[in-house]
């Protein structure tokens, strides 16, 4: 799957748009940041809310999709299925862990999906990963392992989050490279569309075996409030982040979601009581701090491409 590259390079106008990629790159990683914090207010277990919410988005993308006027073809669902194949893993692996700890812990170890990407970009899509760069996403990990060490205090650590939040960060950073690599081919609208009809049929079997039946209990009028919330914040990061993929290089799309932990940290303090120390202050400011440079540096190679 991370053999060498069979896209074709971007075309020449799409660098116009490179601007605009940043913001809707840093949009998505806003919005994902969100999405944590309403997964934890939803009193569900993790695969079913993963379930539900795929559920509502597959209608929602589906019946927009039919009513423009749009038709499925099996070369549109070759291309996209896998990524909704690795995205229904990555979201019944990681609500599963949000469930299981803090919002800052379940996070904690998606810093290691960057590193992973940084790696990919270099050696599959040629970009220039510098010693600084690679620097910067070091530094920046460690700000994030201070905001958890922050939390410390009021976290127990479970290994079943932690190996389920591991499977979430691979499974995440190989659907980034597997949209990316068809992003070329396909338009936003309907690679939306597929993946998230795919990812709800994917993660229907998991949410069956954790449940025990074939029937899942329906989700309560306040559950549906908060599913629809997720379909609509997070379910739209995803649209951003996929239309950003042709704007914007993988190293800067890894290190974006960086921010995911601190933010996430940040907005749990009033929504959900948990408490923000001094040392997880220093640590988000950190990891903002390296991102901003990470975004400015990103803007002066794109202003200075032949």
């Amino acid at each position: 799957m991370l053999g060498p590259p069979r896209v074709p390079a971007i075309p020449e106008p799409l660098r116009d748009h490179a601007s605009l990629g940043r913001l809707s790159a840093t949009a998505a990683v806003l919005f994902w940041s969100a999405g944590n914090v309403m997964v934890a207010n939803l009193d569900m277990p993790g695969i079913r809310i993963a379930f539900w919410r795929q559920v509502l988005a597959a209608i929602v993308y589906g019946a927009a999709f039919l009513v423009a006027g749009r038709r499925l073809t099996w070369a549109a669902l070759r291309l996209a299925a896998p990524a909704g194949v690795l995205l229904g893993l990555d979201m019944g692996a990681h609500f599963s862990a949000l469930r299981s700890t803090t919002v800052a812990n379940a996070t904690i170890i998606g810093s290691l999906g960057p590193i992973v990407l940084l790696a990919v970009a270099a050696r599959r899509y040629r970009e220039s990963v510098t010693g600084w760069l690679l620097g910067a996403s070091l530094v920046a990990v460690v700000g994030v392992a201070l905001v958890v060490l922050g939390a410390s205090a009021e976290v127990a650590w479970s290994p079943q989050g932690d190996l389920l939040a591991l499977l979430a960060t691979f499974t995440f950073a190989i659907y980034l490279v597997v949209v990316k690599d068809v992003r070329a081919r396909i338009d936003t609208f309907t690679l939306q569309t597929i993946v998230m009809v795919v990812s709800a049929l994917t993660v229907f079997p998991l949410a069956v075996v954790h449940a025990g039946t074939l029937v899942l209990s329906v989700p309560s009028s306040r559950q549906w409030v908060w599913l629809v919330a997720l379909v609509a914040v997070p379910g739209t990061a995803h649209f951003l982040m996929n239309w950003a993929h042709l704007h914007v290089r993988l190293s800067l799309v890894g290190l974006l979601t960086l921010a995911i932990p601190v933010l996430s940290t940040v907005a749990a303090w009033p929504a959900l009581g948990q408490r923000f120390t001094i040392l997880q202050a220093l640590g988000g400011a950190l990891v903002i701090g390296v991102l901003s440079g990470v975004v400015r540096r990103d803007a002066r190679l794109a202003a200075q491409a032949p």
